[in-house]
């Protein structure tokens, strides 16, 4: 297949798939899909991850839908300037050690 330049927009009603293909087997595996609820199967980071901090209030409500997301927050849960990474579990916010917010 060959490659293609684009400029401007591409668009798809179906979504984007990206992928590899074993040069062995020819065996196709996706490896992201970016659509209405993008997925990517890894991530690989050489350098650092930004995450925009936000404070205790501004999580959102922990939710199955949200479980497994992290976030940074500024005020440790207890509003004193400390940075703390918090993970929903899917039923509440908790630290990146285990302990539960406040």
């Amino acid at each position: 297949m060959a490659n293609t330049t684009f400029n401007g927009p591409v668009r798809s009603q179906n979504g984007f798939q990206s992928i590899s293909v074993d040069s062995t087997t020819g065996a196709v595996t996706v490896d992201a899909t970016f659509g209405t609820a993008t997925s990517v199967a890894s991530v690989t980071v050489s350098s650092f991850v930004d995450l925009p901090a936000i404070l205790t209030a501004a999580l959102p409500t922990a939710a199955a839908s949200n479980a497994g997301q992290v976030r940074l927050i500024s005020d440790n849960g207890a509003g004193n300037n400390e940075y703390c990474l918090v993970i929903s579990t899917g039923s509440a916010w908790v630290t990146a050690v285990g302990a539960a917010l406040s």
